[in-house]
């Protein structure tokens, strides 16, 4: 685990919801993340696909940091970065 100070940032467990509906609501959130704004995603596997979906939609806004890899649970910390759009 790394040591990353996380008492800021929402903590999002999507772990109850089907998997279709989670990534539609980390997309909402991610939609509505303001610059310099981050949240920590809560996930039982390793979200990876949905690193490569942001890197995507969104090119260079966001930084990605595993907090937490497995193998019951993975914590990642999703932020904003200040100067994206």
């Amino acid at each position: 685990m790394t040591d990353t100070n996380t008492s800021d940032a929402d903590i999002v467990d999507v772990r109850s919801l089907i998997p279709m509906q989670r990534h539609a609501k980390i997309f909402q959130l991610v939609d509505e993340l303001q610059p310099g704004k981050r949240f920590i995603l809560v996930n039982d596997h390793d979200p990876k696909p949905l690193y490569y979906q942001l890197e995507a939609e969104y090119p260079g806004q966001f930084n990605w940091t595993y907090i937490e890899q497995g193998p019951e649970v993975w914590r990642v910390e999703i932020a904003k970065k200040a100067d994206a759009a």
